[in-house]
Formats: structure tokens, sequence, C-alpha cells
């Protein structure tokens, strides 16, 4: 067993949540009891077992010939407790609603989470609309304007070495070209991604400073074909002036339980 902050970690609920975390990664891609043997390198038996009593509990579904497993319903709930009980998420959602109404263009709240940035909260543009809510996915913190924006606020020896992931041909992949983008980032006191993390889209990112190092950032995401020098100077006036109100509404303490 691993030792974690000084306490022994428990076997069984490490390779719950490794299972969980692999059904969920996987998306609308079921697994089959072998693949999750497979992978998470434990006996096919131990597997099913574990699986048929997640599935009780409903954390994981099968389909009627029981061959195939997801993710269940559970797992949702569990995310929405989350977000619906975090006094920043609550704090900052009606500046979202702000950024969207005064921009027209997608506004995002993120938490970095790890190497990742986690979406706590979407206001989608009317003008493109996606298929799928970002809320509740990740992106790699080095390839999006909300993970530059908090990458910015730590000091570059905590950058893990390259190469990085690519998402697009624009995306950062060593740890210099990532550095010498955060150094822009902390003279503007903004990031900005330009087709990092999808091609065609263009982001702006904003750290709320209400946590030292700041965890959580808001972003606003707009089409590169609908991106002109004056949409952009407007852009970063506003969400500035957004980024400054949710500071100034979030508490530092107030007997707010802070989490770790």
């Amino acid at each position: 067993m691993s030792d974690t902050g000084g306490v022994r970690e428990v076997k069984s609920a490490a390779r719950t949540v490794e299972l969980l975390e692999l059904l969920a990664a996987r998306g609308d891609r079921p697994a089959r009891l072998q693949e999750l043997a497979d992978e998470l390198g434990v006996p096919r038996s131990s597997m099913y077992a574990l699986l048929q009593t997640l599935i009780s509990h409903g954390w994981v579904r099968t389909d009627v010939t029981g061959s195939l497993y997801g993710i269940g319903i559970h797992a949702l709930l569990t995310g929405t407790s989350y977000l619906d009980s975090d006094p920043r998420v609550r704090a900052v959602r009606p500046y979202l609603d702000e950024a969207s109404e005064a921009l027209g263009e997608t506004i995002h709240l993120g938490r970095l989470d790890g190497r990742d940035v986690a979406y706590l909260a979407t206001r989608e543009s009317h003008e493109y609309l996606r298929t799928i809510s970002r809320v509740g996915r990740r992106l790699p913190a080095h390839v999006g304007a909300l993970g530059k924006a908090l990458l910015a606020e730590r000091p570059d020896e905590e950058l893990p070495e390259g190469p990085y992931e690519a998402l697009t041909p624009n995306s950062h992949t060593s740890r210099e070209s990532l550095a010498a983008d955060l150094a822009g980032v902390r003279a503007r006191g903004f990031s900005v991604d330009r087709e990092e993390g999808v091609t065609g889209i263009v982001g702006f990112g904003f750290a709320l400073r209400y946590d030292t190092p700041a965890q959580d950032a808001i972003s606003c995401s707009v089409p590169v074909a609908r991106l002109t020098p004056e949409h952009e100077e407007r852009i970063v006036a506003v969400m500035r002036e957004i980024r400054a109100k949710a500071e100034a509404t979030v508490p530092g303490g107030g007997g707010a339980v802070h989490w770790r």
C-alpha cells in the first residue's frame, strides 16, 4: 500500500475510485469486464464482484446483456452536489451571466485539478451552441485560457516536464514554450489561447485571486471568424471588470469551509 499524508491507502477504496474514473473517462464507450480487469491489473473475478457492488448502489450501470459497463447516475448526483454546495461557484455564477449578456460569447468558470482544468459552469453563446456541455469535463491546463491563467499564478518550477499533449497544431508541447507564454500572461494580467485547445476558437482567461495561489478562473471563448481587434479589446475590458466584481464578492474568510 502507498502512504499518503501519513495514512496508509485503503487498497479496495483506491481500486473503486480508479474504476469509476476509468469508466468516466471512457464517456460513451462502454467497457467489457475483461477490458476493465486488464486495465486495472486485477483478477477478473474481483473486478466482477466490484462491478456488481457498484451496480447495486447506482454508481455503475450495465446493459441488458450484463456484458457492458458504464458510469452510473449516482456519479451525476454527486457531481451536482459538489457544484450546488460550493460557495465560490454560487457566488461567481451571476457574473458569468453578466459577462455573457454583455459580450454575447461563451463564458466559462473552471478550477485547477492537478494538471487539468475542470469546468464548473458555462454560459453558452447564442451565436454558436455546443451539442455537449463542458460542465464536468476536463482539459489539460497547458492548452486552454483557463489553465494558462491559473498556471501563471504559480512558479515555472512547478510546471511538469514535457513533452505535453497537443490537441491542435497550436498547442504548447514543450515546457520552454509554455513558460514563455506564461511570462506574457503575468505581464498582461490575463491569458490568451489562440486555437490551442480547439481549432477555430480563441479564449481569454482571468484567474480569480480570492485564493492564493488562485484555484479558479473565468474565460471568454469566441470563434476566430468573429474576433476583430475591437471585439477583443471589449472582451478584455468586460472580463477584467467581471473578475474584479467576482473577487470582491467571494469572501476570503467569513467562516466558510475552505476545502483542500
